[in-house]
């Protein structure tokens, strides 16, 4: 059975990684709608990995006998200046989003929680990941600068990305 204070804080998480979703998918819409479709499956294929990591904690939840406290999830925003305004925005939640993994993290070694802190390892690398991703594609767009064909390019090169479970996790 999980310590109260490691309860709430997992289902903390869950709130910030279905959050995490709800920012990626309202970036896909802000993609389709500017034309840029290959940025929109990027972002799509983001926020079905966020559901997923949101999952892998109400999976570890209910295994260590934990209860699900489900909270409002906050609006997402629906504009951003510029494709590059918007993966700079992508690449601060990950970090925000970093140190929260990083507080789990702390709790789980305060309160002598091996189990928890084994899981979290796995959120741990997958954040290096994220952040090396969004940072990528960050200095890729501000390479490209106002080139309309480089951005072109960038979007036939994200729209490559597989979604989670089609095959292609590798891509990610």
């Amino acid at each position: 059975m999980l310590k109260q204070k490691i309860q709430d804080a997992i289902n903390k998480q869950i709130n910030e990684e279905l959050y995490s979703a709800y920012i990626y998918l309202s970036m896909s819409g802000y993609f389709e709608n500017e034309d840029l479709p290959g940025f929109a499956q990027w972002m799509y294929a983001q926020y079905q990995e966020e559901i997923e990591h949101a999952m892998r904690f109400y999976r570890y939840l209910h295994d260590r006998g934990g209860r699900l406290h489900l909270q409002a999830i906050k609006e997402p925003p629906k504009e951003w200046d510029s494709p590059l305004d918007a993966f700079k925005t992508a690449l601060e939640h990950e970090q925000y989003i970093t140190g929260c993994i990083d507080d789990l993290v702390d709790l789980a070694e305060s309160e002598q929680d091996r189990a928890t802190f084994n899981m979290l390892q796995w959120y741990v690398d997958e954040q290096v990941e994220e952040e090396a991703s969004a940072g990528e594609i960050v200095a890729k767009l501000e390479r490209v600068g106002d080139s309309g064909n480089g951005l072109l390019m960038l979007d036939r090169e994200l729209g490559q990305r597989q979604a989670p479970g089609t095959g292609d996790e590798e891509a990610e």
